[in-house]
């Protein structure tokens, strides 16, 4: 065989190979399962994927289909099996267009708007596409064209609404909404247990539908759940929702997990303005603020507003907004500390997405270690998830009691005098001097001096000052 009948064997023999290796590559990804969950507004489908694909979705009319092209990839798995009931889903059906590209047909009852992108895999999950398809009012034209390519994370984030004006009650006194957060649902499971089949998710919101129940029996409250059920909300979402429902605080709640397993204990954190304040208050907040990758959430923009006027009153409605935080995280800790372990003394600081309302005072609870064995079998007990909510309960009703609404009924109660006025205390926080806290509380240094046997005007964080009963009266 001559030289150049060698040289070209070999270049075929290489081809060979290359396209080989090429349909190997474009063949590499199935769909092994597919999951569905509804939430009030929305359906999300989730295809789980063995690597990562690239896909196209569009929209059909008369009758209305959802048409997902997904290339490089085969179906490994039954789409008969989804539970499709409230859903505007009638049916879904596959083919394959070539052996590598696979086109999924959703069947609707009803017009939606689709929203799709990829998701990297995580510890709890490999490759996936996310499909998901909004729910449109009656008569309302889509939101997008018929045809919408997405290969990154795409959800629209509505601007910031002012919170709404409540309806008041007939006697001129409505109730003071707390808006209940039951962390992750749906795609995004949160902390894994130790016990098996418990996540994080459905002790959130065992305890979220609880912590309502017992809100809803104290006159003048009213809790608002934010996740109703087993499904996804996006962070930004989530205080949204909150802003719609007119809540008064927000109060998300979670399990905590870390890598050592002994970790144990209850935690209260409030939205710092400078960072994390410990280096597990700064995990925490990454692995909370990661899970809204899973909607693919996107930041709010203050481009329509002049920067300036804009970043004062921002300034402004936060710092007032997390003063009260740390007031109501304060009681709430302090209540928690009596019928559970707590894992810090104080309220921590972090950057948790979640919190991040400028108008209205938000908290997160951390009810406890998921990850350890015996919390995460308390926290699915029905007891104490009761004696958790109580604690709760009391500690965001001690606050309203001393700091109500304007037009609420507790304010109403509180000017006529009908609620008890007993000792009050502060608990000092980072940044704290003792003037600042005799000015919030509208009394003499000397007073709060006397109060505390104080022999100079030095204070630590974490001390537990009283606030003399004679300054009460003048709260506003």
């Amino acid at each position: 065989m001559g030289l150049g009948m060698r040289i070209g064997a070999r270049f075929i023999a290489v081809g060979v190979v290359m396209a080989a290796f090429a349909v190997e590559v474009l063949a590499a990804s199935d769909v092994r399962s597919v999951r569905l969950w509804r939430a009030p507004d929305n359906t999300r489908l989730v295809f789980d994927l063995s690597g990562p694909v690239q896909h196209s979705v569009f929209t059909l009319s008369a009758p209305n289909r959802i048409v997902i092209d997904v290339n490089g990839a085969k179906l490994a798995t039954q789409l008969n099996q989804l539970s499709l009931s409230n859903t505007p889903i009638t049916g879904v059906r596959s083919a394959q267009r070539t052996p590598q590209d696979l086109r999924v047909v959703i069947d609707l009852s009803a017009a939606v708007t689709p929203k799709s992108f990829t998701l990297a895999p995580n510890q709890q999950y490999g490759h996936r596409l996310v499909v998901d398809l909004f729910d449109q009012e009656s008569g309302a034209a889509p939101s997008l064209p018929d045809t919408a390519v997405a290969s990154a994370p795409q959800v629209p984030v509505s601007p910031t609404q002012a919170p709404p004006k409540l309806t008041p009650v007939p006697n001129g006194k409505r109730d003071i909404v707390i808006a209940i957060d039951a962390g992750h649902g749906g795609e995004d499971p949160g902390a894994l247990s130790p016990v098996k089949g418990q996540f994080e998710k459905h002790v959130t919101l065992a305890i979220s539908k609880e912590l309502q129940r017992q809100i809803n029996a104290e006159r003048g409250f009213r809790g608002e759940l934010v996740r109703t059920g087993d499904y996804f909300i996006p962070l930004r979402k989530r205080t949204e929702i909150a802003r719609k429902k007119g809540a008064d605080l927000f109060v998300s709640i979670h399990a905590d997990a870390a890598p050592r397993a002994a970790a144990f204990g209850a935690s209260v954190y409030a939205l710092s303005d400078r960072g994390a304040t410990s280096e597990t208050a700064r995990w925490l907040a990454d692995s909370e603020n990661q899970s809204d990758l899973i909607g693919g959430a996107g930041n709010v923009s203050l481009d329509d507003k002049d920067r300036m006027l804009a970043g004062v009153l921002l300034d402004l409605s936060m710092t007032a907004s997390l003063s009260s935080s740390l007031n109501v995280g304060n009681k709430v800790l302090s209540n928690m500390g009596r019928i559970t372990p707590l894992h810090k003394r104080r309220v921590e600081q972090a950057g948790f997405m979640v919190l991040k309302s400028p108008d209205i005072p938000s908290i997160l609870v951390e009810t406890g270690f998921i990850s350890n064995p015996n919390e995460a079998r308390k926290l699915a007990s029905a007891s104490h998830q009761q004696a958790l909510s109580r604690s709760i309960v009391t500690g965001v009703r001690q606050f309203f009691q001393q700091n109500p609404p304007p037009g609420t009924y507790i304010a109403w109660m509180r000017d006529n005098g009908k609620i008890p006025q007993g000792p009050r205390e502060h608990l000092v926080s980072s940044g704290e001097s003792l003037a600042l806290i005799a000015q919030r509380y509208q009394v003499s240094l000397g007073a709060l001096r006397s109060a505390n046997a104080l022999r100079s005007d030095v204070i630590k964080v974490g001390q537990t000052l009283q606030i003399p009963a004679t300054a009460l009266a003048a709260q506003p």
